[in-house]
């Protein structure tokens, strides 16, 4: 069995509005899925706060994850701060002689607040420049259209529960689902993380 190649980092974000730079990324939640006997697996969690910083404030969008914007601003993280931690922690969990690969439902959008804070900081981003989506990859697995790929629909051929709605929008728990999917997707075409 030849070594895995890369550590996958689901990754789910929440934010008080479309665009990073304008808007704040106020949670992330990871979830580390490793190659164990050539079957993906998921592994370690990681839940952060961020305090809010930026010049706009998308009342509807935070409605979405409902996060409060005071507690936010005692209690969460400073973004550097947020940064260092997700960096060391991706660094501890990644597979010897693996790459680190960020992975998300919605990559585009998730990667691009992400990839903006570690820019804003100076802090170099863990996952480079690149970033895999899981509904791009269901539509090659499973065959489907790209307005068949999401969430509520790929739970089904994959095999996995359908996802608590309780819990949608929180981005530890919707990390945790994410997670689900790519290791569904991973194993059904035996492709070794």
């Amino acid at each position: 069995m030849r070594p895995a190649r890369g550590t996958y980092f689901v990754i789910d974000i929440e934010c008080n509005g479309p665009v990073p730079g304008l808007y704040d990324m106020v949670s992330l939640g990871a979830v580390c899925v490793h190659n164990r006997d050539g079957r993906a697996v998921a592994g370690e969690q990681l839940y952060l706060e961020m305090r809010p910083q930026a010049p706009r404030f998308d009342s509807t969008a935070a409605a979405i994850h409902g996060l409060d914007q005071n507690r936010l601003h005692r209690e969460g993280l400073p973004r550097a701060e947020a940064c260092r931690r997700l960096a060391a922690w991706v660094k501890k969990h990644s597979d010897p002689y693996t790459h680190s690969i960020f992975v998300g439902h919605n990559a585009p959008f998730d990667w691009s607040f992400v990839n903006y804070a570690f820019v804003a900081e100076n802090i170099p981003n863990p996952f480079g420049y690149k970033a895999l989506d899981t509904r791009a990859l269901a539509m090659g697995v499973l065959g489907t259209h790209w307005l068949e790929a999401s969430k509520e629909k790929i739970h089904m051929p994959l095999n996995i529960p359908a996802e608590d709605k309780t819990t949608k929008h929180r981005a530890d728990a919707d990390a945790a689902y994410q997670a689900k999917i790519l290791i569904a997707l991973l194993n059904r075409i035996s492709v070794q993380p």
